[in-house]
């Protein structure tokens, strides 16, 4: 059976990966499958498009790769635009002139961005927001721009307001109706929603008419506004929401709806027997589907319908949970009420800038809809309800009421049917997740792997671990949280045992509280909260054996086997002086040179009897160690602020290194960053760290829990407008309530996450006070303050600790094995072809010696 693609988006791809699998499922299919992409490149990820302007590139946002086609025998056509479709012949012809037959052909030609049709929006800086073409487009425009402007406030509008404002321009938002995202949140979700976005620093302009786009005065355009006002920006970006791409449709005579769409049935045949159209541009029951996770129900239909089989599509869930600019945002549902007799609970948290509604039956017994902003904790429950009609507590309003008020416990699995849909991503059910178990799945990564759960957008992570941990409960496994099969605790546990119970060595905890004689993964976690709680140096006699090999010397081990020498540069700032000293002692050495992003200078290539002394001579020249190699803070970066920049309204760098100064010494489960920016646009990057600081004109914004790594994650605003002195109160209860209660290896986003309550919670311990744990949170933090110390310092004043700074037990030599080579004027190491020729020259000279020897 020939198949043919038009369209290679999410959903196109998804169709592909449909028929592949069900190729490697039944080798008795014969699929002969052709994709055919206008666009330069393979599907990719459009959901997190903005991420490409925080870094990612095309290649990381890419849904598959050319040789995974190969292999699964999928012919592809890139920039193959489709002009023709001959239902008679059974054929397609590309803009190049190429033709393809079909048996069957589907139609996954997507949507294009609505441009509305003001005067001027043809300029060369007048863009839209859809492809990859189109970042780059406004990537560089971004260059030599410094406002941009985004005509549309709906959820994709506020998508290219986030792409704009990562790209290090003023942005505004000008929305035609009276509010932000209108479709989906109500009038007082709405209110909060804007509130949040101005606070990040991008301004809102609702109940606005573009007129016209003229030259500006002060900017490259002016905007003209029916209302006589007018708005000056250097680049507009129009993301007024999308129509259907049904041009081959229209022009080929297959059926169309009044307003745009291809129309399809249940299994998304359009008005022509062998020809299907899913995603954005198919019109389903007179409804076009904006969102990923029903277009890929469609391409399961389709595909199903085509090899045989019986799934059909109903119709989808239109309710979403997602983050702008850090902003959380959940809506399910009727948000707005309109359902008749429908009754509303509002809970509003004005301080904290947190909204939440849900929308009930009239008798009070089923949820209608609900709308969340600035807290989603509840999305997963409240979803839950709605989807599988679920009937609501005897007091409805507990499932939105903050923690330790009254609030409704969470909805368990055990509470959900088995149709209840736990990845809308991939269609995955909770009965999808038992059949897994079934048929030999043992563990969630298993889970995953069969069913493809929470791999897509990992909205539902939480969830599928909690069907996952009760399935495995009601077969009789443990699901054990122990850290190792030594304790039979988790990280928390151990570390309140050795707080409470004043335990200074790991052989004490083991003897106490443990078994066996501990391991590699024991050890470590006890040398980080002996660390945390009583700040010893790390390579004394009882602690040294715990340490992992970057602890154990001090400095991170590279891949030829030396070590990394990084001296803390705090907020980035050094002087001329410090700064000949470090070329002074790369030069000694022989030593890469490397500028981090970090603001440091890192040194590589140290063989590890060369450390001591490295380290004495930075040690005198002023220098600490950087805790490069620690699961500790390693660097607070910073922006000139507002001593150098124009731009700037606080002095970013002495705040950067007075934070860096104070926190330099914590040990916490992972490694922590933190970032101060000396104004909204944002220098530092201070919204991708652990802990981000921004400047605004009446003192600090903070924000927590964010990271860089291979999951980014923005951080969360936790406060505004801080003073100087409860900035660093903030800080510290949360990295200290981060110590005591994260997991092993737990990264801070990572923990928030997983966090009961969320960032509400967070802010109630922190901020409220609700645990009543503010002021030892406080005391510890400043014990590890008053005791720091530089573990080099140390270390090259111990003889003990110096001993083990040698490569040979029984030898001053060092390592042959250690070889470089010069490139770009300085050394790196060698690869193994090389070393064998300098082995090869080695053992040349060494017989010429003793050659030499023999003659002598």
């Amino acid at each position: 059976m020939r198949i043919v693609v038009v369209g290679n988006g999410m959903v196109g791809h998804h169709f592909v990966d449909q028929l592949i699998q069900e190729n490697n499922a039944d080798n008795n299919t014969q699929l002969d499958v052709v994709v055919l992409s206008a666009e330069p490149r393979l599907a990719y990820d459009r959901v997190h498009l903005s991420e490409y302007f925080s870094g990612k590139t095309a290649d990381e946002l890419a849904l598959t790769t050319p040789e995974y086609y190969q292999e699964n025998n999928i012919k592809f056509a890139l920039n193959a635009k489709v002009i023709n479709i001959n239902k008679l012949a059974k054929t397609v012809t590309t803009e190049a002139g190429e033709v393809f037959e079909y048996d069957k052909l589907v139609l996954s030609t997507g949507s294009y961005p609505f441009v509305p049709p003001i005067p001027g929006n043809d300029q060369p800086h007048c863009l839209v927001y859809r492809t990859i073409e189109d970042l780059e487009n406004i990537s560089a425009s971004s260059a030599v721009s410094k406002v941009g402007v985004v005509v549309g406030g709906g959820l994709l509008g506020l998508e290219a307001a986030n792409a704009l404002k990562e790209a290090g321009l003023q942005t505004h938002v000008v929305e035609f109706a009276p509010q932000l995202m209108a479709v989906q949140v109500d009038n007082g979700g709405g209110r909060v929603l804007r509130s949040k976005i101005e606070d990040l620093g991008v301004q809102v302009h609702t109940q606005k008419a573009t007129q016209s786009i003229e030259t500006g005065e002060t900017c490259r355009y002016k905007m003209c506004f029916a209302d006589g006002e007018v708005l000056e920006t250097d680049m507009i970006l129009f993301s007024a929401g999308i129509r259907p791409q049904d041009t081959l449709a229209r022009e080929f005579d297959i059926a169309i709806g009044e307003r745009g769409g291809i129309v399809v049935n249940d299994q998304c045949l359009t008005s022509e027997a062998d020809i299907y159209a899913i995603g954005e541009c198919a019109l389903w029951n007179n409804f076009i589907f904006g969102l990923v996770a029903p277009g890929y129900t469609m391409a399961r239909a389709a595909a199903s319908h085509i090899i045989g089989g019986d799934v059909t599509f109903q119709g989808a869930d239109m309710s979403t949970k997602l983050k702008l600019m850090g902003v959380e945002v959940g809506s399910i549902g009727d948000a707005h009420a309109r359902t008749a007799g429908a009754l509303c609970y509002t809970y509003e948290n004005q301080p904290l800038e947190v909204y939440k509604k849900i929308v009930v039956d009239a008798h009070q017994k089923k949820l209608l809809g609900a709308v969340l902003i600035g807290d989603t904790s509840d999305y997963d429950t409240l979803l839950q309800y709605a989807l599988n009609d679920i009937e609501l507590p005897e007091h409805p309003e507990s499932l939105i009421l903050p923690a330790g008020a009254d609030a409704a416990p969470a909805l368990g699995a055990d509470a959900l049917p088995d149709t209840a849909t736990i990845c809308s991503c991939h269609n995955v059910s909770k009965g999808d997740i038992i059949e897994a178990f079934d048929t030999g799945s043992c563990n969630l990564a298993d889970i995953k792997s069969c069913t493809k759960a929470s791999t897509g957008c990992g909205g539902c992570t939480a969830l599928l671990k909690t069907v996952v941990d009760s399935e495995l409960t009601k077969r009789g496994v443990e699901v054990k949280k122990d850290i190792c099969e030594h304790f039979a605790y988790s990280r928390q546990e151990m570390f309140h045992l050795v707080k409470v119970a004043g335990i200074k060595t790991f052989d004490e905890l083991l003897e106490k509280h443990g078994k066996g004689l501990g391991c590699e993964i024991c050890k470590p976690v006890t040398a980080s909260i002996l660390a945390s709680v009583w700040n010893d140096f790390v390579l004394k006699p009882d602690h040294v054996s715990l340490q992992d090999t970057n602890d154990t010397y001090l400095g991170n081990m590279q891949k030829d086997g030396t070590y990394s020498v990084v001296p803390r540069i705090a907020g980035g700032e050094i002087t001329p002086e410090k700064l000949i000293v470090l070329g002074q002692v790369a030069k000694d050495y022989k030593l890469y040179t490397k500028i981090t992003g970090g603001q440091r200078i890192d040194l590589f290539g140290a063989r590890v009897e060369q450390l001591p002394a490295i380290w004495k001579t930075l040690i005198d020249a002023g220098f600490e160690t950087g805790h490069a190699y620690a699961k500790s803070l390693r660097t607070v970066k910073s922006c000139v602020g507002s001593t150098w920049c124009r731009y700037g309204v606080q002095d970013s760098v002495g705040q950067a290194i007075e934070l860096e100064n104070r926190y330099k010494g914590l040990r916490a489960p992972h490694k922590i960053k933190f970032g101060v920016s000396g104004c909204t646009r944002e220098c530092a990057e201070a919204q991708s760290k652990d802990i981000g600081i921004i400047a605004t004109e009446n003192g600090w914004n903070l924000y927590v829990c964010g990271n860089g790594g291979m999951k980014p994650r923005h951080g969360d605003l936790f406060a505004t407008d801080l003073d100087t002195e409860t900035l660093v109160k903030y800080i510290d209860r949360v990295l200290m309530f981060y110590v005591r209660t994260g997991d092993r290896l737990q990264r801070t986003s990572v923990w928030l996450e997983n966090l009961e309550g969320g960032l509400e919670y967070l802010q109630q311990v922190v901020i409220e006070d609700s645990l009543g744990i503010c002021e030892e949170l406080e005391a510890q933090m400043q014990n590890v303050v008053d005791t720091y110390q530089c573990e080099w310092k140390t270390a090259i004043e111990s003889e003990h600790s110096l001993k083990r700074f040698r490569q040979f037990v029984n030898s001053d030599k060092s390592d042959l094995n250690i070889v470089f080579v010069e490139e770009r004027e300085q050394i790196r190491p060698a690869t193994e072809s090389e070393k064998e020729v300098f082995s090869q020259t080695q053992n040349s000279e060494l017989k010429e010696t003793e050659l030499a020897t023999e003659l002598v």
